[in-house]
């Protein structure tokens, strides 16, 4: 068999090389901090070499000054050796001084250098030429000379001239720089471990804490030392520590929820067979119901019917919230109020305690897919009546209003109760499966099926109002139907 190439996609690819860096936080803070550090106390090398350089000269520029009033006054009787040793002292080599009267005319002067001195103006303070004189020092090469000019403070002349060996400057100024180097980095290393220190006990440490708790609970979400500990800080790390707190509380609950879901799935799986059996045993019992000739069963029975009829679909989806989703909407016009009254008997508001108010035509029409309406509004108005008949100390009369309003592209149905309020604990989880209910016995399925079916259709439901007086939910569907050509009109007597 013959060797097939292999393709750009299995050729090895070459490894780029990566600068080191240090893998711990702590470690890259701390040579971080000493690099900054470090950094600053060098831009400090420039300014201050040029002060050094600049207060070097001019100590000898003050010293060729005195010598020369010394040889002014002792011209005549100044000899070779005398001059030498004067010069010497001052670390210069000749003097020169500018004057109105004589010019620029030698005080004194000892051996000539075979080098040209390099010029070094202390009269010009421009920072470029400030900064560039020890530059010049260093770099120039050794057995150089430097002439410097400078005004004079001690005798009458326009400027003084001296030239000085530089070989001593180089040397105390190369001095000097070492001397700064040792303290910058001496005060970098310090203030790198102090930054460190600071750091690592105000922010590495608990960020450790914080990566060990997350590191702990996705290994096991049970584990109760997965929790992270809240410091009790009102920083980032505090609000850092408090956000993961509750994101670890809803995640646990998240888990719990689909633990129940798939349980309750699995349950549903089981007894689906057996309850679309009963529901045609039902259905059956009912067409026979249906051959007598009594008013009250007839007048009873379409009821049963319906019920029996969305049960027998309930059962056969599996739509018990144990399914993944819901069947999609078959939206179209649907008169609401009929749709409320139906969903009204079945949530058993026909009790003389709760009122229902329906501020809605007979002829009003939302578009929405009927069954799916129908559980919706039973829902809602089953909890509204929950709510109130679990109040503590109640005794007013409870009231449930419907009513309905437009927008341009959109029906909202409110539905608003006077009942005790949803709690604040139960408002951020109102619409989770098994976590929104208020109520010690509540499944907390009620809400989320009807929200999940209202977005079915593309439309919502929010809670819009709640407080010691009640709560609203608005119920948002979209599209407008025509609108009707008569409504329900009341006739009162006067």
């Amino acid at each position: 068999m013959a060797d097939t190439a292999p393709t750009p996609q299995e050729l090895p690819r070459p490894r780029r090389p990566r600068f080191f860096w240090p893998g711990g936080l702590s470690a890259r803070l701390l040579t971080l901090t000493i690099l900054f550090v470090a950094s600053a106390g060098a831009l400090a090398f420039p300014p201050a070499l040029a002060s050094f350089e600049r207060q070097w000269l001019l100590e000898r520029v003050r010293a060729a000054e005195t010598i020369s009033r010394f040889a002014d006054i002792a011209r005549s009787s100044v000899n070779g050796p005398q001059r030498e040793q004067l010069l010497r002292g001052a670390g210069v080599e000749w003097v020169a001084i500018q004057t109105k009267d004589e010019g620029l005319h030698l005080v004194l002067q000892g051996k000539r250098t075979p080098q040209t001195p390099y010029f070094v103006d202390l009269r010009d303070n421009a920072p470029a030429a400030w900064l560039a004189a020890p530059v010049q020092t260093l770099f120039s090469g050794s057995g150089r000379s430097v002439r410097v000019r400078a005004e004079p403070r001690f005798i009458q002349a326009q400027f003084i001239e001296v030239v000085a060996p530089d070989g001593e400057l180089r040397r105390e100024l190369l001095a000097y720089l070492w001397r700064m180097v040792a303290i910058v980095a001496a005060v970098a290393t310090a203030a790198g471990l102090l930054v460190y220190l600071s750091l690592n006990f105000f922010l590495v440490r608990p960020m450790l804490r914080i990566t060990n708790a997350m590191e702990r609970f996705r290994a096991d979400p049970e584990d109760a030392g997965a929790r992270v500990q809240l410091s009790g800080r009102r920083d980032e790390i505090g609000r850092a520590e408090a956000e993961l707190d509750r994101m670890q509380a809803d995640l646990r609950t998240a888990l719990n929820s689909r633990a129940r879901l798939a349980a309750l799935g699995e349950a549903v799986a089981k007894i689906n067979h057996d309850l679309k059996n009963m529901l045609t045993s039902a259905q059956i019992a009912s067409e026979r119901l249906a051959a007598l000739k009594d008013p009250k069963v007839s007048q009873a029975l379409p009821r049963l019917e319906r019920a029996l009829d969305r049960a027998v679909k309930l059962a056969s989806g599996v739509l018990a919230y144990g399914k993944t989703q819901e069947a999609a909407p078959e939206p179209h016009p649907v008169r609401l109020l009929a749709a409320v009254q139906a969903a009204a008997e079945e949530a058993r508001l026909a009790e003389p305690r709760i009122v229902l108010a329906c501020a809605i035509g007979a002829s009003e029409q939302v578009s929405a897919d009927p069954d799916q309406l129908h559980r919706i509004l039973a829902n809602l108005l089953r909890n509204a009546r929950e709510a109130i008949e679990h109040q503590e100390g109640r005794r007013a009369r409870g009231r449930i209003a419907v009513t309905l309003s437009r927008t341009a592209d959109a029906s909202l149905v409110r539905v608003a109760d006077n009942g005790p309020g949803v709690p604040e604990r139960a408002r951020e989880r109102l619409f989770q499966p098994f976590a929104g209910s208020g109520r010690p016995d509540g499944a907390g399925l009620g809400l989320a099926i009807a929200r999940e079916l209202a977005q079915g259709h593309g439309g919502d439901l929010s809670l819009v109002e709640t407080g010691p007086k009640g709560s609203t939910f608005e119920l948002r569907l979209p599209g407008v139907p025509p609108a009707p050509a008569r409504r329900r009109t009341t006739k009162s007597s006067a």
